[in-house]
């Protein structure tokens, strides 16, 4: 790519520079024809002034006239004066003048002007190109002409030394613009250098190498694109690799017991057998919940997880409370509604807040109170959890939103659960561009949140309405060993 870009640039400067020479050198070579044909009409105004019998000098003969005016008139480097009597040049005066009138290739030239006048060239092997310009003279009896020949190539040969000075320079010119662009491409191409140098380094084991970011320019901005890119990608492989240990070392406990409890298992016993049936199913069931977790949890991160529609909050709040108020003898409630319409996967939503729910049962006695409430707030929906329980120990509020997240204190360990339960509830969450948290300012138990954000379109001024925001009770129905 640097060759073929430095190869463009070279291939473009030199036509360029070509161009502009041709057309100098076409030009000047134009405007000095032009001045020689001027001068050339300078000399021959100056003789057909003599001509005029009232100003001029007018000699007997015609012969006379010309060498008089000869004699007053001395011709430039690149011209010669010859005159002609008849079909005869007779007299010259100025550059090879006198051979000029003995060219046979110059006489046969000259001779039709002579009596026309005008002007005509002639290429010379020996002098190069030559103007010929005619005034036709008579006196008396006697007709003939003076012609001015004109030496195209002395005027062009300053302009052939200027065109060579130009050569020299253009290709000096050249040789420096493609070195500088052979650097500058170099310069420009380096990212993508380090880009595939990076590239080649990255392994499966190490996805930390980023590319060094420098500039403001097209390749700085896909430099940054690329350590994006590689970061999302560092961040899905770890937590790959995160998930794939976390699951290992769930599943080892369970295939452990199986196993043991096989190795153990006296067939012949019938009793034997019938109760490690039952302990190995309830095993398996376990298992069968984990890898329906992590299949969820698999889920959430591809598209197509949600199935967006408009749902009411409020309905949505008080559905979940009535289904929740089946999970244990707890005091259910509904704290408030929102009254706003938003767009949400209304199952995954129900799911995330009867896990909520769930937990909070667990984690608290018979007669405490659960509450599940929702409001908006700003340009967002919020719903929560909140329960009278022993709440959740200080280190362990970060802890429980990671996979397989376990409370350490007594009192909130969950000893049967796998701790996906909240991972689940936020992946729920981010995947409708929210997040879920534990309210750090609730202190009368534990509050969990999870927001969804409101579409600009969905964002009309909430409606206050003291009846619709009031707690609401939700009864319960009776349950006997709970």
């Amino acid at each position: 790519m640097r060759v073929r870009i430095t190869a463009t640039v070279a291939l473009l400067t030199a036509v360029g520079l070509a161009l502009a020479g041709t057309s100098v050198f076409l030009i000047e070579e134009r405007r000095l024809d032009d001045r020689s044909i001027e001068g050339s009409q300078q000399e021959l105004d100056e003789f057909a002034k003599q001509l005029d019998p009232l100003t001029g000098d007018v000699r007997p003969t015609l012969y006379d006239t010309l060498f008089a005016f000869l004699e007053r008139n001395v011709p430039d480097a690149d011209e010669a004066l010859v005159g002609f009597v008849g079909d005869e040049p007779v007299v010259g005066n100025g550059n090879d003048a006198q051979v000029l009138q003995e060219d046979p290739e110059f006489r046969t030239a000259a001779i039709p002007l002579v009596d026309s006048g005008g002007t005509a060239r002639i290429d010379d092997p020996d002098r190069g190109p030559l103007l010929l310009s005619s005034q036709p003279a008579t006196i008396g009896d006697e007709h003939g002409a003076m012609v001015v020949v004109t030496y195209l190539d002395v005027e062009r040969a300053d302009l052939r030394d200027t065109m060579r000075t130009y050569l020299v320079v253009a290709t000096l010119a050249l040789l420096l613009i493609t070195g500088v662009a052979f650097s500058q491409a170099g310069r420009l191409l380096r990212p993508l250098r380090t880009l595939r140098e990076t590239a080649d380094d990255i392994t499966e084991t190490d996805l930390s190498r980023r590319l060094p970011v420098a500039g403001n320019d097209d390749i700085t901005a896909l430099t940054r694109t690329i350590n994006g890119m590689l970061g999302r990608l560092e961040t899905a492989f770890v937590g790959q690799r995160q998930l794939l240990d976390d699951a290992g070392h769930e599943l080892r406990t369970p295939l452990t017991i199986l196993q043991g409890h096989l190795e153990l298992l006296d067939a012949d016993d019938p009793a034997e057998v019938a109760e490690t049936r039952e302990l190995l199913l309830d095993e398996v069931d376990r298992m069968a919940r984990l890898v329906d977790d992590l299949i969820l949890l698999a889920k959430t991160e591809r598209p197509g997880f949600l199935t967006l529609a408009p749902v009411d909050a409020a309905a949505l709040t008080e559905a979940v409370a009535a289904k929740a108020a089946g999970l244990g003898e707890r005091d259910w409630r509904v704290d408030g509604v929102a009254d706003v319409t938003v767009p949400v996967d209304q199952q995954r939503i129900t799911q995330a807040l009867l896990q909520l729910a769930h937990n909070a049962a667990k984690h608290t006695r018979p007669g405490d109170v659960v509450a599940v409430g929702s409001v908006r707030e700003g340009d967002a929906v919020l719903w929560w959890v909140r329960d009278t329980g022993p709440g959740v120990a200080a280190v362990d509020r970060e802890r429980i939103f990671e996979r397989f997240g376990r409370g350490t204190s007594a009192e909130t360990r969950d000893t049967e659960g796998f701790g996906l339960g909240l991972a689940i509830v936020t992946a729920i969450a981010r995947a409708h561009g929210g997040d879920a948290w534990l309210d750090d300012d609730y202190r009368d138990g534990a509050r969990f949140v999870v927001s969804v954000p409101l579409p600009p379109t969905y964002l009309q001024p909430p409606h206050d309405d003291s009846e619709e925001t009031r707690p609401i009770v939700v009864q319960q129905p009776v349950r006997t060993g709970a």
